[in-house]
């Protein structure tokens, strides 16, 4: 399967050389190109992709307003967003997060990790590495006012479920998770989907934000 790539910059060098890296694989094509955000809402409802690279900081609409208008909208709700940045610890980067990006990448990535983290958005898995748990969402969620329906929500997830969702938030994989708790990495990944179903969140990223946000885990924890 081909995976659809759409780039969002407002700088076309940094375009043209994700176009350039991306086209290395044979698995990858960029079906479209936008300069701001408003334009890459347009795009993204006419090419359909299966990953948006969205620039956070561009004239007009930036890639926050973008994110979340795309995440939105029922006709590109399936698009996943990795949010370029130039540094991993712009305060930007956890409101991006927030507005359903599913991850983000620094602009130096290396060749083959942008490759492999473009792939593995579009087989649904999210950018979430434990450095992004600890410099992003562990430094800026506490500055965030917590939705008041948080405790109630987390409520309704088993003693299991709310331990695997510590553990995710802690920045642990699947494998690390089922290590720790002496069980199959399956049995890990059927727990955070679960959860995930239950807490009514996108993806891996929304379920570590939604776990600072209720004070399962602080920032530091």
């Amino acid at each position: 399967m081909t995976i659809k790539v759409l780039l969002v910059d407002d700088q076309a060098l940094v375009r043209a050389g994700f176009r350039s890296l991306l086209a290395r694989s044979r698995d990858i094509t960029v079906v479209g190109e936008a300069a701001d955000g408003a334009e890459a809402v347009r795009l993204a409802a006419s090419t359909r992709p299966d990953v948006i690279l969205m620039d956070i900081r561009m004239p007009g609409t930036d890639g926050i307003t973008a994110t979340r208008r795309i995440v939105a909208d029922p006709a590109t709700a399936g698009c996943r967003v990795v949010i370029l940045t130039t540094f991993d610890t712009d305060d930007h980067v956890f409101a991006a997060l927030r507005a359903g990006a599913s991850g983000f990448l620094t602009k130096e990535v290396e060749p083959t990790e942008l490759r492999r983290a473009v792939a593995a958005v579009a087989a649904g898995d999210a950018l979430l590495s434990p450095g992004v748990t600890r410099r992003v969402i562990g430094q800026f969620a506490h500055r965030q006012d917590l939705a008041p329906d948080t405790g109630r929500r987390m409520a309704t997830l088993t003693t299991r479920e709310l331990e695997v969702v510590r553990l995710v938030a802690r920045g642990l994989s699947n494998d690390q998770i089922a290590e720790r708790l002496v069980i199959s990495p399956l049995t890990a990944k059927t727990h955070i989907t679960r959860a995930i179903a239950k807490l009514e969140v996108r993806d891996r990223v929304q379920l570590v934000i939604l776990a600072y946000e209720s004070g399962l885990i602080r920032p530091g924890g």
